[in-house]
């Protein structure tokens, strides 16, 4: 099948949602969504292992103009964040617009047609002027290469892959990685398996949740009178911005913070042998801040163990760690996150003149305008690029950003009947210069540690360097002059 559009849309996550709703609010009913699973949702469908919740306030990690009154709790658990994307996506009729089961395997530029040529894994085609990246970072699960892995004979899978069908009653499981998935599945779990063994590489920092359920009549308040939980969600977004302070202006100012995790800890752990395994040696923020109150309780039960040695071998039914211990497991499960800077690697969008992005930003350095547009890949626009994500605050917020600055430069080209729009090299050479000075000052290159927010060469591709209602402002505003607009033939 050949399908021909004015805008495609790959993801049905917040982005693709985000987008396809500003099309249609624009009047654009010219537009299709490609989504390679079954179901909508992405990140919030995708992972649905025990547990599994958002770390940003409920009221502020939805849409601004879709807020939702009847969250049940401060941080929504992923089931309640799903059901809220199903009612966005039928409140706004975006389900006929979306082609499920459906994954892109490839994008072109055609140069004298002018147009983006994508081909799918299913064979269909589709021809458009505009292609719209929703596919955010967080959708290929890492699974580190363990050594002697293909021996193991028991049950293996990544926490964004849960195997529900799989009983783990009183099974022997060993928990690989300390991130922001696993102090979430660990405490969901533990009670309930034989034997726990958590492989942590580095100890994360862990701030108190300041969670609880939201009452009735807070429901039926924000319900008759929104302008209140529009009031909260500013006190919420205000809340968290202001520690963009520590995370991009001055790292010392996260000492504060790290003196509320340290308590956290003491509270919580008693032993201090435990403590000190648990207690990191790096700024907080060089890597991303967690939030539990039940993750440190869970190491403390008698079936629990956390191993702090590397994993040097796996054998049929056991793990050796580095110091030659051998723990005996029937389940491996990764909670080691996702392929984040190294996600683009799987691109296969080839731009003007054949030119491959993947391979030239393996050689030069991933480089975007405002995270959205690339020089020399004309209508190609990305949703959370690179240098959007955040450590701070709400990405929907910077999404609900980027959606309106692409419909500006979708407007920009009907207004001047251009044919393709293209970011000037040297305004993207621009930006790129000024965040990557930022970065360099801020608390993920001062603080001491490798985190995924870093590339291979050690430059931070992922984190937008400081407040968000900067690059709100940044982004209000198409300047045309950063563009090349060309005329169709």
């Amino acid at each position: 099948m050949h399908r021909e559009t004015k805008v495609l849309v790959i993801g049905t996550g917040f982005s693709g949602l985000g987008m396809a709703i500003e099309l249609k609010r624009r009047g654009e009913h010219d537009f299709v969504v490609l989504e390679k699973a079954a179901d909508l949702g992405g990140t919030w469908r995708d992972n649905s292992y025990p547990g599994c919740a958002c770390d940003v306030p409920s009221h502020m990690y939805s849409f601004s103009f879709e807020m939702n009154p009847k969250w049940s709790r401060m941080f929504a658990q992923q089931g309640e964040i799903f059901g809220y994307l199903q009612r966005v996506a039928e409140k706004y009729r975006l389900r006929p617009h979306i082609r499920f089961n459906t994954k892109v395997s490839g994008a072109q530029w055609d140069d004298e047609a002018k147009r983006w040529h994508v081909t799918t894994e299913q064979g269909d085609t589709y021809t458009a002027q505009a292609l719209v990246a929703g596919v955010g970072a967080l959708h290929i699960p890492n699974i580190p290469e363990l050594p002697g892995i293909e021996n193991f004979g028991g049950k293996t899978f990544h926490s964004a892959q849960w195997d529900h069908d799989y009983d783990l009653t009183g099974k022997r499981v060993a928990v690989i990685g300390t991130g922001a998935s696993a102090i979430q599945f660990v405490p969901e779990i533990a009670g309930r398996v034989g034997s726990m063994k958590i492989f942590q590489r580095t100890p994360p920092w862990i701030m108190p949740k300041a969670d609880r359920s939201i009452n009735g009549w807070e429901q039926k308040l924000f319900r008759a009178l929104p302008f209140t939980q529009r009031a909260y969600r500013n006190f919420v977004y205000w809340t968290r911005e202001s520690s963009a302070l520590g995370f991009a202006v001055n790292p010392k100012i996260m000492q504060f913070a790290q003196g509320i995790a340290v308590r956290h800890l003491k509270k919580q752990v008693p032993d201090p042998a435990l403590r000190r395994k648990l207690k990191p040696d790096y700024t907080m923020g060089c890597k991303r801040v967690l939030i539990s109150n039940d993750f440190y309780p869970a190491l403390g039960y008698p079936n629990v163990d956390l191993v702090t040695d590397k994993v040097s071998e796996v054998r049929e039914k056991s793990i050796v760690d580095s110091a030659g211990v051998e723990h005996e497991v029937d389940v491996i499960i990764y909670g080691t996150g996702f392929h984040v800077v190294d996600s683009f690697d799987y691109l296969d969008i080839q731009g003007k003149g054949g030119v491959d992005l993947a391979k030239q930003w393996r050689q030069e350095g991933i480089e975007t305008y405002y995270g959205i547009t690339v020089s020399g890949f004309p209508n190609l626009f990305f949703l959370l690029g690179p240098n959007t994500g955040l450590g701070h605050n709400s990405v929907v917020f910077m999404i609900e950003s980027q959606i309106r600055y692409i419909a500006q430069c979708l407007r920009l080209l009907d207004q001047h009947r251009a044919a393709e729009l293209d970011v000037r090299l040297e305004a993207q050479q621009e930006f790129n210069t000024e965040i990557q000075r930022k970065l360099t000052k801020g608390v993920w290159t001062q603080g001491g540690c490798k985190s995924w927010y870093l590339d291979a060469q050690g430059v931070n591709r992922t984190v937008w360097p400081g407040f968000t209602w900067r690059y709100w402002m940044r982004t209000k505003r198409v300047r045309a002059e950063d563009y090349v607009l060309t005329a169709a033939k």
